[in-house]
């Protein structure tokens, strides 16, 4: 008798999402006989509840990619021709190796890297440490957040807020600079929550996005005038007393002066300023002062202009003034990263610098960095980012990435824009195939990754790479030794938090208040909500916030009449899944969203190739006369990677280097340009 072959067993396997979103969403992989067949969201995660957005669901097709990188490889072309010749793991690292060993300043080596993945072991541990022992530049990391972290540390204390999981208690949810259902799903669900409660829902965003399609109230207002929308707010909650002037007094700092400011931005004022209807400011203000609790949930779109800063300041003030901090389901959110008490000494070891002090250089200026005669960079590394694509002015970008002088080593899964300009390039594992630890920024939980299958080819983990570099340059110190599962154990003092829960079912949640803020105790130097912060002051800055014009104010230019914003299309992130054909083919090609009276007043009708520039430079796209634009504002969808473009070039050709007022952040938001219909080849030709 014949019997049937035995079938392989099916496992699972716990990790997390590595991405950069607020939402860290805890996975199951189902393995059969060494190869992933199933990737969900895990049902036990409370803030996953076993969904995933449609990007991360799509994970395995990404990890399982024809096109992924499987062995090192040395360029045999000219830069930025992505010609390249394969060779083995030793040839590879020894020829980067000597490289280092030669360089007479170490200040001219850099690393460069981002959230490619939010990982702390394969994102700022083992790379830390190689490069803080090499007395390397230091790298400004501040191509997203930093402007509205920064005010927050000066407003709340940190990177502080109320729990995302009470928003679903709240009566009015104010959703700031978020495309919620885009970026931020797992909020949403708790919006929804409310809002079948009897919450209201308002949308404030230059854009009608998908989730202003599906609240109650869209405010659009112009970009970069999000702190005068708020300082008006102020000005009708102080007009009518909508105040709760107990929690001021006990718990709050620069009440007097922050009043005297607000009193000067009456709605009339603001609504020219914002370029909306007076009456509904005057309305949100009321809806604001007069329900409780209510709940604001910013993101970081907000603060991509010059008065970035400013406008997150303004915003972070006003649960404060109404009380809204005393329930659970009150108050504000940007970000919940600074809730973690990671041990990040342990985890990068800056003792390894030994008491030298590196230039430090900002990644937003990186076209101005490699440019650089007086002070060069003569070695880039770069991981966890693609530059090329997502830095701004990418005319300078690629201008430094192409000097033949400049050594250049890529570690990537695929043949980025980036990657094209390498040296060499060195082939990383994606999230299925390596050891990890995740915080969040969107809650307050902590996961783990464990690698669910063998690596693909060749590729090794980012950590294993700064390892081998470390034994060739001959580093000696044992924290060079550690493995990606003893460093997981590293990220956080012992007892913080509960390793065994955490490995059992992936997740642990930090213990907290539920409404940390009920009785004041922010993490300020006062203790209190700082309306007025002296540490501004002492730094030449206004000690309270204000609302900062954008470096190119929407019509202020003659040449370029229209503000461009650039967000990320909604099955990308960043640069991210662009290659991924499931992905790519929903999104189509790269667009420009154009209101209709403006693409009438230009002659372009839907679907024509458009022409979008301005004194940076240039990029052909696909237009869309579509009702998300409000006239005089224009949406460039990205980030689309550079090759796969009209012209090989992406919207980043046409924004500035610029910084915002606070925390040395990119300006993606603010920017001037022209649009013309254009009588170049298309797309499909």
């Amino acid at each position: 008798m014949l019997t049937a072959p035995a079938t392989p067993e099916k496992t699972t396997v716990l990790g997390a999402c590595p991405h950069d979103c607020p939402d860290t969403c805890a996975l199951v992989t189902t393995v059969q006989d060494g190869i992933a067949v199933k990737l969900q969201g895990n049902p036990n995660h409370p803030h996953t509840a076993g969904v995933l957005c449609t990007k991360v669901s799509r994970y395995i097709e990404r990890t399982e990619h024809a096109e992924r990188l499987t062995t090192p490889l040395r360029r045999s072309g000219p830069k930025g021709s992505g010609q390249f010749t394969p060779v083995t793991w030793d040839v590879a690292l020894d020829a980067i190796a000597a490289r280092l060993k030669v360089v007479k300043h170490p200040e001219t080596i850099l690393p460069y890297s981002y959230a490619g993945t939010m990982g702390l072991v394969q994102g700022e541990s083992m790379d830390r440490r190689f490069f803080n022992k090499l007395g390397a530049s230091q790298l400004d990391r501040t191509i997203c957040s930093t402007a509205g972290a920064e005010a927050l540390s000066f407003t709340l204390g940190g990177k502080v807020g109320m729990r995302v999981e009470f928003f679903a208690e709240s009566k009015l949810i104010l959703i700031w600079g978020s495309n919620s259902i885009g970026s931020n799903l797992h909020f949403w669900r708790h919006a929804q929550a409310a809002r079948r409660n009897g919450a209201r829902l308002v949308c404030i965003d230059p854009r009608k996005t998908e989730t202003a399609d599906k609240c109650d109230e869209h405010i659009a207002l112009l970009p970069g005038t999000d702190a005068a929308l708020a300082l008006a707010l102020m000005h009708e909650l102080i007009v009518h007393d909508w105040l709760d002037h107990d929690y001021i007094d006990k718990h709050t700092l620069g009440w007097d002066r922050l009043r005297e400011r607000a009193l000067q931005w009456p709605p009339s004022r603001a609504a020219q300023v914002c370029g909306v209807p007076e009456a509904q400011i005057v309305a949100l203000a009321q809806a604001y002062g007069t329900t409780l609790p209510a709940a604001i949930r910013m993101n970081y779109g907000m603060q991509r202009v010059r008065g970035g800063g400013n406008a997150a300041r303004a915003i972070a003030c006003l649960p404060a003034l109404t009380g809204a901090w005393r329930h659970r389901a009150g108050g504000v959110l940007l970000s919940s990263s600074g809730l973690y008490p990671i041990d990040r000494a342990a985890l990068q070891r800056p003792d390894l610098l030994a008491g030298r002090t590196p230039r430090t250089i900002n990644m937003t200026t990186i076209g101005d960095a490699l440019n650089d005669t007086v002070r060069p960079v003569d070695v880039l590394i770069v991981y966890n980012s693609n530059p090329v694509a997502i830095a701004p002015d990418s005319s300078k970008v690629v201008a430094g990435f192409a000097r033949e002088d400049l050594f250049t080593v890529v570690m990537e899964q695929f043949q980025t824009d980036t990657a094209d300009y390498a040296d060499y390039v060195l082939p990383a594992t994606t999230q299925l195939e390596h050891w990890d630890i995740h915080t969040s920024y969107g809650h307050t939980d902590v996961l783990l990754n464990r690698p669910a299958i063998a690596p693909r080819g060749e590729a090794r983990s980012n950590a294993w790479v700064f390892r081998e570099l470390a034994r060739r340059m001959g580093f000696t110190e044992p924290c060079f030794s550690d493995d990606d599962e003893t460093i997981c154990r590293q990220a956080f003092a012992a007892g913080v938090i509960d390793f065994d829960e955490l490995e059992a079912q992936g997740f642990t949640t930090l213990r907290l208040p539920d409404a940390p803020y009920a009785e004041g105790n922010f993490p300020t130097p006062s203790g209190r909500c700082e309306f007025f912060s002296a540490r501004l002051a002492a730094m030449g800055q206004d000690g309270l916030p204000d609302h900062v014009p954008n470096y190119e104010p929407a019509g202020s230019s003659p040449d370029y009449p229209l503000a461009m914003i650039s967000p990320p299309a909604r099955n990308f992130l960043n640069s991210s899944f662009v290659n991924v054909r499931s992905l790519r083919a929903i999104e189509g090609e790269p667009l420009l969203e154009i209101h209709a009276d403006d693409a009438a007043a230009r002659g372009i009708d839907d679907g024509a190739i458009v022409r979008v520039f301005n004194a940076r430079g240039e990029y052909r796209c696909r237009a869309e006369v579509s009702r998300r634009a409000r006239a005089g504002v224009v949406h460039g969808l990205g980030i689309w990677w550079r090759k796969l473009g009209l012209d090989g070039t992406n919207v980043n050709q046409l924004t500035s280097q610029r910084l915002t007022d606070i925390g040395r952040g990119p300006t993606f938001y603010d920017c001037l340009v022209q649009v013309e219909r254009d009588g170049g080849p298309s797309a499909a030709s």
